[in-house]
């Protein structure tokens, strides 16, 4: 992902048209939602390279794609579902976090705010569609089916009690795409790692990661309408 945003994309932008830095906006987009679906693909190999087979059930275990249990009583689904209330308030509580070295290129929420961006998005409804894609890999296929599916379930042999800590750290150096934002993903090993550690489901992580996405989804719409 770092190469893809910091070598690929400024040298392959040239090749987009648009004023300002869309035609950065465009190969950022584009190579970036190629980076989380190889996320997904690497994660599909992974699994049958592992467990010899892509059966549905295998892959729920495989990747803690159930529904979240409590570690006390047992209880699986139904009431335990309401962790999510107080870790969207604090991954709501992320945003302020300070976000050093940011460049303003790199900024996407200060270019939807410009007379540029809007224009840009303005009934682009392709533009739209690889948005909406990118976001579907980045928090429900990609980077949480990669970190607290995939890895975080096979990281206590390593770290022990400290797996959850370890795989927000891992998380955060994996943002070279994105250096300013590196507190945020240590941050996660709270938010997301943690949780989706004690309940055993990696549900926890992909639905409060989510919220973020359905968000920049209803922007993006507003605009392109």
């Amino acid at each position: 992902m770092g190469v893809l945003a910091w070598v690929v994309a400024p040298a392959i932008d040239d090749q987009f048209s648009g004023p300002g830095n869309v035609p950065l906006v465009k190969a950022l987009l584009l190579l970036l939602t190629l980076g989380l679906i190889w996320q997904f693909v690497l994660v599909v190999i992974l699994v049958r390279r592992e467990q010899g087979t892509l059966r549905w059930p295998v892959v729920r275990e495989a990747l803690w794609l159930r529904s979240p249990q409590d570690p006390k009583s047992g209880r699986r689904g139904g009431r335990v579902w309401l962790v999510l209330i107080p870790l969207f308030v604090l991954f709501y509580a992320e945003m302020f976090l300070p976000e050093p070295w940011k460049r303003e290129n790199r900024d996407f929420a200060a270019f939807l705010d410009t007379d540029i961006g809007k224009a840009f998005f303005h009934g682009a409804w392709g533009w739209f569609a690889v948005v909406v894609v990118l976001a579907i890999f980045n928090t429900v296929l990609g980077e949480e089916l990669l970190f607290r599916g995939f890895l975080l379930p096979r990281m206590n042999g390593a770290f022990g009690r400290l797996d959850w800590l370890a795989n927000g750290v891992l998380f955060s150096a994996y943002h070279l795409h994105e250096p300013w934002v590196f507190l945020s993903p240590l941050a996660d090993a709270v938010v997301l790692a943690y949780p989706t550690k004690r309940y055993r489901s990696a549900w926890i992580g992909i639905a409060v990661h989510s919220a973020q996405s359905v968000v920049i989804i209803l922007v993006i719409l507003s605009l392109v309408l």
